[in-house]
Order: structure tokens, then C-alpha cells, then sequence
């Protein structure tokens, strides 16, 4: 049982980090005006709406790049075991395995991206006068995630942190001067 939750935690740590990370920063970067106060106060709807865009892009972006590079490792295996057909393992049973294992991290990087662009944003609509305590709940979530990876791959935590929360600023920072909202 260990062993399979092992598996799928490692099938699962891309999809659910770029989710999370995309959900963040499609935030920072949608909603920048309305988190520093130079444009709308951030709404519920606005939340809503900012958690949409994020899953929809994660969900086209992510299935169209992992299935694709699982069907590359199929066709690279066919090519390597000589099959007389190109991209034979493609049409079997392994090429629908690829596909619903796409499904799959698909779907939960459209969840971790709906989670991290609308949680909060809603934060900031709950505390309407706030609301660039948003901007550094997005950015320290950033950090801590970048933390966490760092300690997780065995890597140097404060260069992850300082790196994602960097980016979170720069994001945040390209967003105001973008002014979308």
C-alpha cells in the first residue's frame, strides 16, 4: 500500500506544483491592479472568474504537454525494440494507459490552479481594504512552496524560496504595469 502511494505522489508532484504555481501567479499577474488598489476592489466574482482562466489554460496546457511527451516515449521504445510499425506502442493499450494518466494530472493541476488563483483573491475580497495583503500571501505561499521544494529534491531551500518569491514579485509587478483589471 506504501508503495503505491508512493508512486502516486511522485506521478503527482508536476501537476499538482504547476498548478498551484500557475493559479498563483495567473493572480498576482490578472488581479495585480485591483491587489495594490490602483484599479477595482477585488471581488468574489473577480476570484471566480481569475480561478477560471487559471484551470482552463492549466487543463489545455497540461494535458497537450504531458500526453505528448508520453506519447514520445512510446514511440521512442517503438523505434528502440524495432517495431516494424513508427509509434506502434502508441496504438495499444499503452497509448490509452498515456492517455488517461494525461487525464489524470490534468486534473489535478486544474484543481491546484483553480485552488491557487481563487483562494486568494478571495481572501482579498473578504478584506476589502486589504488587499494587497493578497500580493504577499500569494508571495510568501510562492516562497514556502519554493522551500519545500528545495528541502524535497535536495536542494539549497532559501535559493528555492527566494527564486519563487522573486518571481512573485516580478509577476506581480509585470501585472501592474500591464493594469488588466
Amino acid at each position: 500500500m506504501t508503495r503505491r502511494l508512493r508512486e502516486a505522489a511522485a506521478r503527482s508532484t508536476r501537476p499538482l506544483v504547476l498548478g498551484l504555481v500557475d493559479g498563483l501567479l495567473n493572480a498576482l499577474t490578472l488581479a495585480a491592479g485591483s491587489l495594490v488598489g490602483s484599479g477595482p476592489p477585488v471581488s468574489y466574482t473577480l476570484a471566480g472568474r481569475v480561478g477560471l482562466v487559471a484551470l482552463t489554460t492549466a487543463a489545455f496546457a497540461v494535458f497537450v504537454a504531458d500526453y505528448a511527451e508520453r506519447r514520445a516515449h512510446l514511440v521512442r521504445a517503438s523505434r528502440q525494440l524495432n517495431l516494424t510499425r513508427r509509434g506502434h506502442l502508441a496504438t495499444t493499450r499503452l497509448g490509452r494507459l498515456a492517455a488517461a494518466r494525461s487525464a489524470t494530472a490534468t486534473v489535478l493541476a486544474c484543481t491546484a490552479s483553480f485552488v491557487g488563483a481563487a483562494l486568494p483573491l478571495l481572501a482579498g475580497a473578504a478584506l476589502p481594504g486589504l488587499s494587497w495583503v493578497v500580493v504577499a500571501l500569494a508571495v510568501v505561499t510562492l516562497a514556502a512552496l519554493g522551500a519545500a521544494l528545495g528541502h524535497l529534491f535536495a536542494g539549497n531551500p532559501v535559493r528555492w524560496a527566494a527564486v519563487l518569491g522573486a518571481g512573485g514579485i516580478a509577476v506581480t509587478w509585470i501585472g501592474v504595469w500591464l493594469h488588466i483589471t
